[in-house]
């Protein structure tokens, strides 16, 4: 087949702490041709994120607007916060030819879906287990049980939409599921798709929410 030389969209979603943000920082920063869509967003940012590299940081009001001027290509509510992807930065991406990289969810992947004329591949990622993803949870919110709890409690309703992307991979090892990741990616450049074992991802999806 063809290579697709124009740019294309890919999208990686998990639930909170299994490690989609750090992936598709490497895989950005390691590949010059895949760059990130900085999203906008209403919430604090954290202390070691910077305004204008790991979001755009705004207040309410402002997201209102952005939503009433049609500026996003999908925004969601999450944990009490917006979050939005910007029409404009996504496209001035794909029309230099270049990849944009999506950290989103999966309320925003289903709108991203409804672009015409634009390929568009998406990952799920999962964790090896509860316990690890509790660890990571615990590692980055150290001392704020509330939110821990809070996320651990919506980990069932979001992976449960694992069937909706096109490949779902366990985060069971970073370097590995990065060059998995990667892989896959160049592979779909070329027009190929490769067929993953859905009896497989629904067993392990089984164990991860019994």
């Amino acid at each position: 087949m063809s290579q697709n030389k124009n740019g294309m969209m890919f999208v990686l979603s998990s639930p909170s702490g299994v490690g989609k943000t750090t992936l598709t920082k490497k895989i950005s920063k390691n590949n010059k041709n895949f760059i990130i869509s900085i999203s906008h967003t209403t919430r604090k940012p954290r202390t070691n994120e910077i305004d204008g590299e790991d979001y755009f940081f705004i207040n309410e009001r402002e997201f209102n607007k952005l939503i009433e001027e049609n500026s996003f290509f999908e925004h969601a509510k999450i944990f009490d916060n917006f979050y939005g992807t910007s029409k404009q930065q996504v496209l001035k991406i794909i029309e230099q030819g270049n990849d944009v990289l999506f950290d989103i969810d999966w309320q925003g992947t289903q709108q991203l879906k409804k672009i015409k004329g634009i390929s568009l591949v998406t990952f799920f990622i999962i964790p090896p287990n509860v316990k690890t993803l509790k660890e990571r949870l615990t590692n980055r919110h150290q001392g704020e049980e509330k939110m821990i709890n809070k996320r651990m409690e919506k980990f069932s309703e979001e992976i449960s939409h694992w069937n909706e992307y096109n490949y779902v991979l366990i985060n069971d090892n970073l370097e590995k599921c990065y060059e998995k990741i990667l892989e896959l990616m160049k592979l779909e450049k070329k027009g190929i798709t490769e067929k993953q074992d859905l009896n497989l991802i629904s067993k392990k999806i089984g164990e991860l929410t019994k």
